[in-house]
Parts: C-alpha cells; sequence; structure tokens
C-alpha cells in the first residue's frame, strides 16, 4: 500500500485551543493527510481559528473545522492531542474535552489516542493513565506518575490505543504510531 492511501478510510481528531504547539498540530496533520487521513481541528469557545505557538513566540492561525460540542465520537478513527504548555492546560479545564478522551478511551472504533508534549496531561484528566505505559515532555513526568502512569523516557510509547510522545524531535516517531495503530 503507497503512503498517500494507507489510510484513505480514516477520519482523525485533533484536538486544540490557542497555544499550541505549531509543529506538533501541523506536522501530523499534514503528514497524515498525505497518507490518506481526513482530519478535522476541534477547538472550544466558539472559536473559528486557533494560533499556534512556534518555540518562543506566537505562530500559524489555522482554521478550526468543529467545536467540540458539535463533534460525535462516532465520526473518528482516532483523537490527537498536541502539545505545547497553553493548549493541553486550557483543555484539560474544559468538562466537554475531557468527556470526550474518556468516551474515546472507551470506544471500540477508535484506534488510538495520540498526544505530544504537555497532551498527556489531557490523558491524566481523564483518568485513563493508570497503570499505562506513557512518555511526555520531562516537566510533566511527575503529574503523570501522581495519575498512577507508567512513565518512561522515549520517542514513543504505546500502551493498547495510548500513543503518547516527547516533544517536537520525535514526531515522525509519533506519525509512524499513529499509522501503524491505525492500519493494522
Amino acid at each position: 500500500m503507497s503512503n498517500n492511501t494507507m489510510l484513505n478510510t480514516k477520519t482523525l481528531a485533533i484536538i486544540a485551543t490557542d497555544g499550541f504547539e505549531q509543529s506538533e498540530l501541523l506536522d501530523p496533520k499534514n503528514e497524515l493527510e498525505a497518507r490518506g487521513a481526513i482530519t478535522h481541528v476541534i477547538s472550544i469557545n466558539g472559536s473559528q481559528t486557533i494560533r499556534g505557538w512556534n518555540e518562543k513566540d506566537w505562530g500559524e492561525t489555522i482554521k478550526v473545522d468543529k467545536q467540540i460540542e458539535q463533534t460525535n465520537l462516532e465520526d473518528y478513527d482516532a483523537v490527537i492531542i498536541p502539545g505545547g504548555q497553553i493548549n493541553p492546560d486550557i483543555l484539560r479545564t474544559d468538562a466537554k474535552v475531557v468527556d470526550f478522551i474518556k468516551s474515546a478511551n472507551d470506544e471500540i472504533q477508535i484506534k488510538a489516542i495520540a498526544a505530544i508534549c504537555h497532551g498527556p496531561w489531557l490523558l491524566a484528566e481523564a483518568d485513563i493513565i493508570k497503570g499505562k505505559k506513557v512518555t511526555s515532555y520531562p516537566s510533566i513526568k511527575t503529574d503523570l506518575k501522581n495519575a498512577q502512569a507508567n512513565w518512561q523516557d522515549g520517542k514513543v510509547v504505546v500502551d493498547g490505543k495510548l500513543i503518547t510522545s516527547r516533544n517536537p524531535n520525535d514526531i515522525p516517531a509519533f506519525i509512524e504510531a499513529i499509522t501503524e495503530q491505525l492500519v493494522s
């Protein structure tokens, strides 16, 4: 199967708000779309656009496809949570987002819940990492351990449908793990 058709029946929900780490949203989105996936950027608070954080300053503004309350979990095969400090810190205080992540963990058709950098904060908030192997940006390691996760230092850690990565340098491994999970 060629790279540009392997995911042609898959639809992915990318949950984000202002302050997402630009490379952690755009690189997976663009590469997974190049492999045939359909992606929807899903946000909160009626935002029509959201603005990324590009390492040390504000970055690109991107279009939002749907609001979390307009989203049906049954329409998706995977959920992706980009990091950055700002994005997941805001999202983990939104009950609709947390409920969406909890429900995604229980849904059979959801093959992957992928979070990178600070994104695993949402997994902890949704209480779905207890006893699971995860990785993250090192500064939230203690938070994840306190949520009873088995934190590991690796480019990508897969435990069941959970896929986690540490930082932008791990994006290629992150994308490969998502793809592998969706085609298996």
